[in-house]
């Protein structure tokens, strides 16, 4: 008896190991996992790029040259444009960066008419 439910209990454990593994290959899950990974490997190196390379390039023609920190006042609103301002390069870059990416490894074989 004792068998017999322990041979129940492994052919489930095979089943669900098997249905958890078509749920992966089907919903393409280590594809997704491994492109999280490298996105957030790329948003580190592309911060570190605007950071350290093209914003000391900008920063002497910003006036006080804490650009990053500058602020506006509205009585007692305050807005960050600073941080807005370098939010917003870092997005262009990575969007460029992106698109270089997938252009060069996504090309498509040109249609040729018939």
């Amino acid at each position: 008896m004792a068998v017999k439910i322990h041979e129940k209990v492994k052919t489930k454990s095979v089943g669900f190991l098997k249905e958890f593994k078509e749920f992966l290959q089907e919903y393409k899950i280590i594809g997704l996992a491994i492109a999280f990974i490298m996105g957030a490997a790329a948003t580190t190196f592309i911060q570190s790029l605007v950071n350290n390379i093209i914003m000391p390039l900008i920063t002497p023609f910003i006036p006080k040259g804490a650009w990053q920190t500058a602020t506006f006042h509205l009585g007692p609103i305050v807005i960050g444009w600073g941080a807005f301002l370098a939010a917003l390069i870092n997005f262009v870059i990575m969007a460029l960066v992106v698109f270089l990416i997938a252009k060069a490894i996504l090309k498509e074989d040109k249609v040729t008419k018939k």
